[in-house]
């Protein structure tokens, strides 16, 4: 064999050689890439910044991109996240130690000074940009954090403060270094966190491109498998309208679609290619009565309504027993849940009579709601047509009608309050203690705020179930409400998505899911 032809045959071995290896790289790319996965968001989210929002679709996206000391498992419980461990050193303070070895998407690590400025930011009035975050409400009475040494942070609280694992489970960790140096503008334009996926692009009001983050640390150790996200891409897409959401998903455009209504979760069940999961919600839905405006400042004319309005059946036909009804404000998994005490019985003639006993004759009511609950407000109108009221229904964008409520302006009205921390801090403070934020009932009572105040200022769970079981022994004889429900979360994902499981807050966490081919 000569040379040329030697060299001629050597060199189509190697293209072929190269050519096999090439299509198996390219091949095993394929299958360790991982695939993109898209869900569905509801609405659009107003920013990407941790420390800036108290919208469930905003930190959805967020808690992709940014991690926190220490996080929830899908059923609520506490573990440790960024940090290792945390210690109780008094009443008032905890001490956090960092895990070492986590880096944020630009590659810097993650010490004790970023865990400081985030929490600074949230924590202090004015140390977000001259404004407060709206989410220091939920760190309760912290007033300061310090660091002990690069890995190692203590929280000082004001007070004692039950709830303050909730709190910091609720927050995320930013670079310190990157967000002095781009400021919040360049920081809004490319965040920046330590989670499992980092930002890639996109917009809040249409979607937002995440890709995996290949350093990731490897997450919480109590929420396996531990390591980087099995997914390449999470894709979030607003899709406002169910409808479209549910089409999206049969067409295999989206994997993953939230809020589905009760009267479409047997048609998705029904799909061979879509997977329907529930869990046990945590916000309450309820019908509130002005307390301040006549007829319903008078306990009577509330219990009343309470006894008009048949809860269980609308629960079983409108939601299809997608729900739980509440005896009193709060939900029965929640700390400090009475359990002595039983729904409202649906007694129209008891309704009558507490009504004749008030006084009340002629009756007008309007029960303002949303759209999306107008059908639930329209079946407890009928029901207190019944009783001789005349009582119609209004819709109202919710924007609008939250400043008419805080203002004392409407009579009735469809409203809900979560509270994912399962803690009455969350609940029965903001919604029955006398000109709370959330206190749209405008119900007062100075023992209930006494016992309130009390209560949150001591860590002994016995104690604090004790004040909570008056407390709800009280609502439940001057009933500032018609007592409501809870919602199953039902959610749907493509048949090919495993490792998924809808959380009780809502929360949307894909670094364990992966997708099949």
């Amino acid at each position: 064999m000569n040379k040329r032809l030697f060299f001629s045959v050597f060199g189509l071995m190697l293209i072929l050689v190269l050519t096999i290896t090439g299509c198996g790289s390219q091949e095993s790319t394929v299958e360790n890439d991982g695939g993109t996965l898209v869900i569905a968001l509801p609405r659009d989210i107003p920013t990407l910044d941790p420390a800036n929002h108290r919208l469930r679709e905003a930190e959805n996206v967020i808690r992709n991109i940014f991690d926190g000391l220490i996080t929830k498992t899908h059923d609520g419980k506490i573990v440790p996240e960024i940090a290792e461990s945390w210690e109780i050193i008094s009443d008032t303070e905890w001490e956090f130690k960092i895990r070492e070895g986590v880096t944020f998407h630009n590659g810097e690590p993650l010490t004790a000074d970023d865990v400081v400025f985030s929490f600074e930011r949230i924590i202090k009035e004015g140390a977000m940009e001259g404004q407060t975050s709206p989410r220091k409400g939920l760190m309760g009475s912290t007033s300061d954090v310090y660091k002990v040494d690069d890995y190692t942070v203590r929280f000082n609280n004001d007070e004692p403060n039950p709830t303050f694992l909730h709190g910091i489970a609720h927050q995320q960790i930013i670079p310190k270094d990157y967000f002095e140096e781009v400021g919040i503008d360049g920081f809004l334009e490319h965040p920046v966190g330590a989670g499992p996926f980092k930002f890639v692009s996109g917009t809040l009001n249409d979607q937002i491109v995440l890709e995996r983050y290949d350093d990731y640390y490897g997450g919480s150790p109590e929420i396996p498998p531990v390591g980087p996200p099995a997914l390449k891409r999470v894709i979030f897409k607003v899709i406002p309208e169910t409808s479209s959401a549910i089409a999206a998903l049969k067409n295999g455009e989206v994997n993953i679609i939230s809020a589905i209504p009760p009267d479409m979760v047997q048609n998705l069940r029904d799909d061979p290619n879509i997977n329907v999961k529930t869990v046990q919600g945590t916000r309450v839905y309820m019908l509130e009565m002005n307390n301040k405006m006549p007829p319903f400042d008078n306990p009577k004319v509330r219990q009343a309504m309470n006894y008009a309005i048949n809860t269980d059946m609308i629960l079983e036909t409108i939601y299809e027993g997608n729900a739980t009804r509440l005896s009193g404000a709060l939900m029965p998994y929640s700390l400090g849940a009475n359990p002595n005490l039983k729904p409202y019985e649906y007694n129209p003639e008891k309704a009558k009579q507490l009504l004749k006993e008030a006084g009340v004759t002629n009756l007008k009511v309007v029960i303002d709601t949303e759209p999306k609950r107008q059908n639930v407000a329209s079946a407890m109108a009928a029901m207190l047509q019944e009783i001789g009221i005349d009582a119609q229904v209004r819709n109202w964008e919710w924007g609008v009608l939250q400043s008419e409520i805080e203002n004392g302006a409407r009579q009735m009205y469809m409203t809900d309050w979560g509270d994912s921390w399962l803690d009455p801090v969350g609940f029965l403070n903001p919604k029955f203690k006398t000109n709370d934020r959330g206190n749209w009932s405008h119900y007062s009572n100075e023992k209930v705020d006494k016992l309130l105040t009390e209560a949150e200022r001591i860590v002994d769970v016995e104690r604090r179930e004790e004040i909570y079981h008056e407390v709800e022994e009280i609502l439940y004889e001057e009933a500032p409400i018609v007592f409501g429900y809870t919602l199953m979360e039902v959610e749907a994902s493509t048949a090919n998505v495993e490792n998924w499981q809808p959380s009780m807050d809502g929360r949307q966490n894909m670094h364990r899911v992966r997708i099949t081919n």
